[in-house]
């Protein structure tokens, strides 16, 4: 008996042949066709040519010979990255804008940003996924652990111009985070230089031999809150995007390290009576603003992240504020 499969949100807008390739990526794009030809592929009831563009709601008739093509329950696209419908739906429901050249995410913790080696999840991947007809181009980074406003462009264009704009310093970001120890003092600008995932006031002062070259690193921060002389709820505004930069400033200039921050703060324990309130595996960390101008209006664009389940409860219980 045929199955009539309800077309979700998170495939609106692809092609059909495309919707079945993914569903049943072993089925012949010739028995795809045939089966069309032959009425039993079928749209809202009409038949189907095979180049149809779905929308969200539309009802697709699968004939019940295509048994023997299913596919798992994940997706596998050439990259060996492996995602569900589910997860799709998930990170669609993260997206906080979207136009014809970007797309911004509050992408949650834990997801990583740019899909590698044993990667089985991340964003420019589905994102590819959920806009199968753009070109979609990573313009920044955040970390996996590092919740916040992340924007992708969908087009060549939109990529360079915003790509331009993160390298010339011209997007200004904010990041709010939770430290664990008392920052003096509580205003300032942290500048020196990273290498290998260590700081050093001046270039000169690193010995060679270390294979890189010595990255330039410029954090502004204000103490917005304290609690107790033990957490600092700090909001960060980085002038440079450097590689694990505001965990390094913070754990080894502000010797107050981000609150679940097992790389650079694995050996600086909670106060006891906090220890229980902060029970996480998540990094507190959030890519909480972002300024950039528009590649097309040339307008100036300010998104906001949401603070995450994990980090609401801290941060009502401490009443700390938001900027």
């Amino acid at each position: 008996m045929a199955e009539l499969v309800e077309v979700s949100r998170t495939e609106d807008g692809t092609r059909l042949m495309r919707w079945f390739m993914r569903r049943y990526p072993s089925l012949p794009q010739r028995e795809f066709y045939k089966l069309c030809r032959g009425g039993q592929i079928r749209v809202n009831s009409s038949r189907a040519r095979g180049q149809e563009i779905l929308c969200a709601g539309d009802v697709v008739r699968v004939p019940p010979t295509l048994a023997s093509y299913a596919q798992s329950r994940n997706t596998k696209n050439e990259s060996g990255t492996n995602f569900s419908l589910a997860d799709l739906e998930k990170l669609r429901r993260c997206i906080i804008h979207d136009d014809e050249d970007i797309v911004v995410f509050d992408k949650p913790a834990g997801l990583a940003v740019q899909g590698g080696t044993g990667i089985r999840k991340s964003v420019d991947k589905m994102a590819a996924a959920l806009f199968p007809y753009d070109k979609i181009s990573l313009v920044h980074r955040l970390d996996r652990e590092t919740s916040g406003v992340l924007v992708v462009a969908k087009n060549q264009r939109a990529a360079q111009i915003l790509a331009s704009e993160f390298q010339n310093k011209q997007a200004y970001k904010e990041y709010l985070a939770l430290l664990n120890g008392d920052v003096r003092p509580q205003h300032g600008i942290i500048d020196n230089y990273l290498v290998k995932g260590q700081v050093f006031d001046s270039p000169e002062r690193i010995n060679g031999g270390t294979g890189q070259r010595p990255q330039h690193a410029v954090t502004e921060y204000d103490v917005l809150a304290t609690a107790g002389g033990h957490l600092s709820w700090v909001l960060f505004s980085p002038k440079t995007g450097r590689t694990h930069q505001l965990r390094l400033h913070s754990a080894q200039c502000l010797h107050a390290p981000i609150v679940g921050d097992m790389l650079y703060g694995a050996n600086k324990k909670l106060d006891g009576a906090l220890q229980s309130l902060l029970v996480t595996n998540n990094l507190f960390l959030l890519a909480y603003k972002l300024t950039f101008q528009h590649p097309s209006s040339g307008k100036m664009m300010t998104l906001h992240a949401s603070v995450p389940e994990f980090m609401q409860p801290v941060i009502t219980f401490l009443e700390f504020p938001l900027p």
